[in-house]
């Protein structure tokens, strides 16, 4: 599913205009991303939580040459299912 099939169902789901859905979902969508920058989780009880992982700096080796490189620390964004969803997919 893509972005414009999401908003559709939404808008079949909730009955909004198409608009008025899209308006939702990237609204939504932008409120995790922000949470997310400002490293807070988003907990959806039952679906999942989006939170951020950090990653700490390491040394490293360059397979191609075999060169000790530093491997800068990093942050990512992770999601983990919650029970409902696991059943649901299950």
């Amino acid at each position: 599913m893509n972005r414009h099939e999401l908003i559709d169902r939404v808008a079949l789901a909730a009955e909004l205009p198409r608009p008025a859905a899209a308006r939702a979902v990237d609204a939504a969508l932008e409120a995790i991303e922000d949470s997310l920058r400002r490293g807070e989780q988003v907990q959806l009880t039952g679906f999942g939580r989006f939170h951020v992982a950090r990653y700490t700096g390491r040394r490293g080796v360059n397979p191609r040459t075999g060169e000790r490189i530093e491997v800068a620390s990093t942050a990512v964004a992770r999601f983990t299912p919650g029970l409902r969803l696991k059943r649901a997919v299950r």
